[in-house]
């Protein structure tokens, strides 16, 4: 069987280093370009010293030649890029995954509010399919474009989806308090992130509004089928490199409703999706490196339902999510390249 050849454009970030780790362990999968216009030129295992002897891929420009010999494009890219070029891909039958947030967004309006861009691409947006796999996987099997989620709308969405579909919970108060390690600000240099700065502390920020506020609410709305939602979504960085967890506070319609039944029912068969046993709570450390996303749910003292949720954000937040949409784009074992296991300590 032929392998899939892939390419990363913006190929320099903690999420390209990530795509190239797990496509590297995939044996289906051939990397054959990856681009950054500031290293073209050089080696990325010299770029990346943990792929050194691994690869011997070069960094190529974005516009070069042999990104048009592959079956899949990812783009690991800031908002705005893909827009621009991903048309050009699509137009020539290679499929096309964009971690990057132009093609999540269904309001034009909103994407231009959030994130300060006009969304020109009616047609591709129209035709782009939301990669959540345990949500969307039907629509993603015959995709050719890919909103890949973010990381924060990962944790909430698959905690929130079994109750939402059986319409167990009050919609118009749902509190979501998360947590982030640095690594989801990126590889760029930023006084904010540096180790000084975020070292034995914990700061809430975007509290008057986060980019992934949006995101979060419109799929959130098409769970319940199209009602509306009362959301309060606050994100804080914690002094880690990688991991997430969302705490999310819900009241239940029926007091007596097994929650721990209907959350074991919804993801039996989904292999990404782990429910913990009752009366436990999530730790980023279970799920470190992996694709895996471990949920757990609990009444607390008060009436609240407390749902706690956690994913390493690089991965089933980006890179593993984006490698996982390939698979079912294709027709491959959903886990193929995915199998890490949670590093422990």
């Amino acid at each position: 069987m032929r392998k899939i050849k892939a390419g990363i454009i913006g190929g320099t970030g903690y999420t390209g280093i990530e795509l190239l780790r797990h496509l590297h362990n995939h044996k289906g999968v051939e990397v054959i370009a990856i681009s950054s216009r500031s290293e073209a030129g050089q080696l990325v295992g010299e770029f990346f010293p943990s792929l050194a002897g691994q690869t011997k891929l070069v960094f190529t420009a974005p516009d070069d030649a042999i990104l048009d010999e592959c079956d899949v494009i990812f783009f690991a890219t800031p908002h705005g890029v893909a827009m621009k070029t991903a048309g050009n891909f699509i137009d020539k039958g290679i499929k096309v995954i964009d971690l990057g947030p132009d093609f999540r967004l269904r309001d034009k309006d909103e994407y231009a509010q959030w994130y300060g861009l006009e969304n020109f691409q009616d047609e591709l947006l129209a035709s782009s399919v939301y990669g959540l796999s345990e949500i969307n996987r039907s629509q993603i099997r015959n995709a050719q474009l890919i909103g890949n989620p973010g990381c924060f709308p990962t944790t909430v969405l698959l905690a929130l989806k079994p109750l939402i579909e059986k319409n167990l919970i009050d919609l118009s108060s749902i509190i979501v308090d998360s947590k982030t390690g640095v690594s989801g600000a990126g590889r760029g240099a930023n006084q904010a992130m540096l180790l000084c700065e975020t070292s034995e502390s914990v700061k809430a920020y975007g509290v008057s509004g986060h980019r992934h506020y949006p995101e979060i609410k419109q799929e959130l709305s098409l769970l319940a089928g199209g009602k509306s939602i009362g959301l309060t979504f606050i994100p804080h960085l914690v002094p880690m490199i990688r991991g997430m967890e969302s705490t999310i506070y819900v009241d239940l319609l029926e007091s007596d409703v097994d929650v721990q039944l209907i959350f074991e029912n919804a993801y039996k068969d989904e292999h990404f999706v782990t429910v913990l046993g009752a009366g436990t709570a999530c730790a980023t450390r279970n799920v470190k490196s992996s694709n895996f996303c471990q949920i757990a749910a609990q009444k607390a003292v008060g009436g609240k339902l407390v749902i706690t949720s956690v994913i390493d954000n690089l991965v089933k937040g980006a890179s593993g999510q984006a490698v996982q949409n390939m698979n079912i784009m294709f027709g491959l074992d959903e886990k193929s390249g995915l199998s890490s296991i949670g590093l422990l300590p």
